[in-house]
């Protein structure tokens, strides 16, 4: 499976992605592992968080050095939603052609119980959590074909774990 698209960044470049379904850590070479993205299921909800500069989408961020992108999930969540990663798989990652280096992010489905309310993250950047239908995702962060991809995934491994 692989799904390219265009996007643009941040920074308003147009940039390639390509995402797959194999192991991330293979063929790395000119590649920096660096995000994830988790998309948590409590019960029959998904959790979504509001990032200022993003907008709506799945608790993530950087992988810290030293750490796994499995670990880096279990933290992401943690910090981003109070929550604890119960059991997590991987559906894939996305490799993002920037100007001068390719950035490497996973993409995978957890299944999450709460510590206790959201009041902030660590790192002051999400402002609020949702619990959302997952059928209704789109309504907070659409990314194409593969955001369907993703999520048609994320659903059908939500009931493996």
């Amino acid at each position: 499976m692989e799904i390219k698209s265009i996007h643009v960044n941040r920074l308003g470049q147009e940039v390639e992605i390509i995402y797959k379904e194999s192991d991330p850590l293979f063929d790395m070479e000119g590649k920096l592992l660096q995000g994830v993205h988790a998309f948590c299921f409590y019960g029959d909800k998904m959790v979504v968080v509001h990032h200022p500069k993003s907008g709506w989408m799945p608790p993530g961020g950087g992988i810290e050095p030293g750490e796994t992108y499995e670990e880096a999930v279990i933290r992401e969540v943690r910090e981003e939603t109070n929550m604890r990663v119960l059991s997590q798989s991987l559906i894939g990652f996305q490799d993002v052609y920037e100007p001068g280096r390719i950035i490497r992010q996973t993409r995978s489905v957890c299944i999450v119980e709460p510590y206790g309310d959201f009041v902030k993250d660590p790192d002051n950047e999400i402002e609020e959590i949702k619990l959302i239908d997952p059928k209704e995702y789109k309504q907070y962060f659409d990314w194409g074909k593969r955001g369907e991809r993703i999520m048609e995934r994320a659903l059908e491994l939500r009931g493996k774990l």
